[in-house]
């Protein structure tokens, strides 16, 4: 009998300890198994945010790279602008500056005919004593010079019973001459003239009051 209970008694402390070993692998293994499946998850979680950001960056990405070209682009217009409009610019000064310079030569090439007229005209006054062939030698000469400066838009301005125009008349004095003249060029000391439609120089006149 009391070996049975013996026997008993080390069966069931086997059993028990057989329990006790095999619980805590059975743990192990699915504390393991548990952890490979979160661990499976959060890689999956972390390649789905992974391929998300990809997926918003990469449009970002072009979108700068097309901007960055368009910039690159109008810099190089900018430049290429620049320089056409500085070659404009010399080449705009360059032909006012012949412009001024062929002017200027035909005004004087066209003045020396009467420097000619009046070096004949000092050469005759030296060699003889009638008077009004120099006068109208002058005078010749006179009327040329006019019909240049009319050549070249240069104009006298008419002051012959004109009214008193600010515009074209520099008043030098008054003079009481009567009603009728009152605010009219009395006198013209000075004649003025105009250059096309500009006055390069006032008439000096003597305006009634």
């Amino acid at each position: 009998m009391n070996f049975e209970l013996r026997s008993n008694y080390l069966t069931m402390t086997k059993n028990k300890d057989k329990k006790q070993v095999e619980q805590p692998v059975e743990n192990q293994v699915e504390k393991e198994t548990v952890e490979t499946v979160n661990n499976g998850e959060a890689v999956n979680d972390g390649e789905a945010t992974a391929a998300e950001e990809a997926s918003e960056t990469d449009p970002l990405q072009a979108k700068v790279a097309e901007l960055e070209a368009r910039v690159a682009e109008l810099e190089d217009l900018k430049l290429r602008q620049m320089a056409e409009f500085d070659n404009f610019r010399r080449r705009t000064n360059k032909e006012k500056l012949e412009l001024m310079t062929t002017a200027g030569e035909r005004i004087f090439k066209d003045m020396l005919p009467l420097v000619d007229d009046f070096e004949r005209a000092k050469d005759a006054m030296a060699k003889t004593d009638d008077i009004e062939a120099v006068r109208q030698g002058i005078e010749l000469i006179y009327n040329k010079f006019i019909g240049f400066l009319a050549a070249n838009d240069v104009k006298v301005i008419d002051t012959t019973d004109a009214d008193f125009n600010t515009d074209l008349h520099e008043a030098i004095t008054t003079f009481a001459a009567g009603e009728d003249k009152k605010g009219k060029v009395i006198d013209c000391t000075q004649k003025g003239y105009t250059l096309g439609e500009k006055v390069i120089r006032f008439a000096k006149v003597v305006v009634g009051e």
